[in-house]
């Protein structure tokens, strides 16, 4: 963790675009009680085609102009061409907007080729390429591994190409497993890589939702824990009381050890990441 221990703590909140207006006055709700808290910065995911990645653009916007916390657009480059990239980097760029998070995203249901880019490496190059310096670019790393990784050697080969491409910090898949980020950050240090590697958070709120991601994006929840959410079936309270635990030990044993931050994701919700980050004292 000693490359870690080098750089200053940043915390940060994800958020999803709102698909109706009354998910966008929940969202403006959530970001102005966070906003308190004062995060280095929101990021927004992306929507590839069509209304979604309007509402993508737009929520990104109202961020950057009214919260008084800086904007961080996901940018996916799957099924993207590099006209319409451009477009997105130009439009971010004139809005004031320095920071972006770099990625490939999920091949849309029946397209067969990626188009224009075929890796996150390729995009990040491409950022660089058009915009110089001008944007921080973060992406992703998967201390549990990629779903769709080959091995977890080709994994790491794929996360260091990010990096030479142009990458100059990260944020992980949420993860419970502690050991499992500590490991990631030995293995990225054994190549000479440096730089900040920020722990994703997903605060446990509801187990049957977190179970579906979990098992979709390749994130382990720990048997002993799995065991306990499920015991409590649909106690709520009882779930969220035991997440905020879980939790806030796991937070405070990543900062510990050096970690470089915390990013958590949402859900569009404040009060779940507030409770997290007031019971660490940050």
């Amino acid at each position: 963790m000693k490359s870690q221990k080098r750089h200053r703590p940043l915390y940060s909140c994800e958020f999803f675009p709102p698909k109706s207006d009354e998910g966008r006055d929940k969202l403006r709700t959530t970001w102005r009680q966070l906003a308190e808290l004062g995060p280095a910065f929101f990021s927004v995911t992306y929507g590839a085609g069509g209304s979604t990645r309007e509402r993508t653009i737009e929520t990104v916007m109202e961020l950057q102009r009214d919260s008084g916390v800086g904007a961080a657009p996901h940018i996916s480059c799957i099924g993207s061409t590099r006209e319409s990239i451009r477009g997105l980097l130009e439009l971010y760029r004139s809005a004031g907007i320095r920071h972006v998070v770099a990625l490939r995203g999920d091949m849309p249901s029946g397209m067969q080729e990626p188009g224009e880019f075929s890796f996150a490496n390729d995009l990040v190059a491409f950022i660089r390429a058009e915009t110089g310096s001008h944007f921080h670019v973060e992406v992703a790393a998967y201390p549990e591994f990629h779903p769709q990784a080959r091995s977890a050697q080709a994994d790491l080969d794929n996360f260091k190409r990010k990096v030479e491409a142009g990458a100059d910090s990260a944020i992980t898949q949420y993860f419970y497993n502690s050991d499992a980020y500590f490991r990631f950050v030995e293995s990225c240090e054994s190549i000479g890589l440096d730089l900040p590697i920020v722990p994703g958070i997903m605060p446990v709120t509801n187990f049957a939702q977190l179970a579906r991601f979990s098992d979709a994006c390749g994130a382990e929840i720990p048997r002993w824990l799995r065991k306990r959410l499920e015991s409590y079936g649909e106690d709520l309270a009882s779930i969220r009381a035991l997440g905020l635990d879980v939790m806030t030990e796991l937070c405070a044993k990543l900062l510990q050890a050096g970690a470089p931050g915390l990013h958590f994701y949402t859900m569009n919700r404040a009060g779940p990441t507030t409770e997290i980050w007031r019971h660490l004292g940050l």
